[in-house]
């Protein structure tokens, strides 16, 4: 039964994938020019699996302050992984956990407290460092309705339910900051102990100044600024933590993955991925992964789509806490990659 309600929520997410809007769906090309190429390469067996364990689609990354990495993964099951800074693996947090139903994004605050965001279950999950659940946003439908079904009200008003949320990040006084992504297409804040603060969207698919079109992904500055990839758009528009909007950048293509690096000085990275559905038309334009100042300026571009060693295939899961060296985790070729990039175009 279980492995059956994951097959309908895949059904599901295709048909809304494949449906509707047009904009919503396209993998564009992006329009910045001139954009020098960014040495890189990738190291090879970094990550270190049990025998007998796989991968399936990889959906989240992300990296605590001792450098152990967490992989938040879904096949048959959704699983969270834990490995440690040197590729091998430490255990899995949250095995048959009820939230833990079809993996979206893992994110880990200042205090390496563990984020799971799980699309199947409309939750956003709080582990402590040990994996214990410490906070629950949002709400799994009853198991008798199919995983597939919403939260009866889970609409763009409702403060404490969420229809499949995508990535969640904080600013400098820990609130807390969800993507709310593929039905209700806003940004909400609440407090640090999970209280409504507000929210930006429209809950329809929108191109406006305060609307979304699936945010996708997120992320926070050192100053708490919320950078939000809206997806649909193919655009990152950034806010304050006031959810004012600040500005907005638009030539780096559809941003499926967005993350920014430790400072003192600190980067922004775009992935404008290469769609899992793999439409040929896409391969040309797509996989290429975009440094950026924080003002929106693109430094360079690296990488392509692809399934080999330093391609990029769907890429899902971004962690660049040091920009030299990223690990990324894609959705179509299951896996987990370090890659090291140059500091700057055209230097080794």
């Amino acid at each position: 039964m279980k492995h059956h309600s994951r097959w309908h929520i895949r059904m599901l997410a295709a048909s809304v994938l494949l449906a509707g809007t047009g904009i919503a769906n396209a993998q564009t090309a992006a329009t910045a020019t001139n954009v020098p190429e960014i040495p890189m390469q990738a190291e090879e067996g970094f990550i270190k699996l049990p025998e007998g364990m796989y991968f399936g689609e990889v959906l989240g990354v992300a990296k605590n302050s001792r450098g152990h990495l967490y992989v938040y993964t879904r096949s048959q099951d959704t699983q969270l992984f834990e490995f440690d800074e040197n590729g091998n693996y430490v255990r899995e947090i949250g095995e048959g956990l009820y939230g833990l139903e079809f993996a979206h994004k893992v994110r880990v605050d200042k205090d390496d407290n563990i984020w799971a965001v799980d699309e199947g279950s409309n939750m956003v999950i709080k582990f402590n460092p040990e994996g214990r659940v410490t906070m629950v946003l949002g709400y799994r439908p009853p198991a008798v309705n199919g995983a597939i079904e919403l939260p009866s009200g889970a609409g763009p008003d409702e403060h404490y339910l969420f229809a499949r949320p995508t990535d969640v990040t904080w600013d400098t006084e820990g609130n807390i900051f969800v993507t709310d992504g593929y039905t209700n297409h806003r940004l909400v804040k609440y407090t640090p102990d999970g209280h409504y603060v507000g929210q930006v969207g429209s809950g329809a698919r929108g191109a406006g100044v305060d609307e979304f079109n699936t945010p996708h992904t997120i992320a926070s500055d050192a100053q708490g600024n919320i950078y939000v990839g809206d997806r649909g758009n193919a655009r990152v528009k950034v806010y304050s933590p006031d959810l004012t909007l600040k500005a907005m950048y638009e030539n780096v293509g559809n941003p499926w993955e967005i993350c920014i690096s430790k400072g003192p000085h600190q980067y922004l990275f775009v992935s404008n991925s290469n769609p899992d559905s793999n439409p040929a038309a896409s391969w040309d334009i797509t996989g290429e992964i975009y440094k950026m100042e924080l003002d929106g300026t693109v430094i360079g571009k690296f990488g392509h789509a692809g399934k080999g060693p330093g391609e990029f295939q769907t890429i899902h899961g971004m962690e660049c806490s040091d920009p030299t060296e990223l690990i990324v985790g894609e959705i179509s070729a299951w896996r987990v990659q370090k890659i090291h990039v140059a500091a700057e175009a055209g230097s080794r």
